[in-house]
């Protein structure tokens, strides 16, 4: 993976280190172990927007690139400026393991967190 562009602290994406730990397994399940994570955000679901999560091997030259404990995540220009300061985790809880997003960005959210307003 090339180097990220200098991204400002506002722009910035955190991965907490129970997510980290999640997608490290999930490579290793997948025998993924060259790929990272991509998260994406496009038009759709019930609140306009949506998270795209999904694992992937190849790089564009548009994508910023943020590492946590050797883990990589990547995001597209486009998607950052809808998810700029956002942190992605995981959390397991009595109803169920999922990746969450907490997106500073969005106006409101649907109910299963995967779509948004801003």
């Amino acid at each position: 993976m090339s180097e990220a562009p200098t991204i400002s602290q506002e722009r910035r994406i955190t991965v907490t280190d129970s997510a980290a730990r999640r997608i490290a397994e999930l490579k290793v399940q997948e025998a993924a172990a060259g790929a990272f994570l991509r998260i994406a955000v496009s038009g759709g679901g019930c609140s306009g927007f949506q998270y795209g999560l999904s694992f992937d091997d190849q790089q564009n030259p548009e994508d910023v690139v943020f590492e946590r404990d050797g883990v990589a995540v990547v995001v597209d220009e486009v998607s950052l400026d809808l998810l700029a300061g956002a942190e992605i985790d995981f959390v397991e809880d009595l109803m169920g393991a999922s990746f969450q997003i907490r997106n500073p960005n969005a106006a409101s959210s649907c109910g299963c967190g995967n779509s948004f307003s801003i």
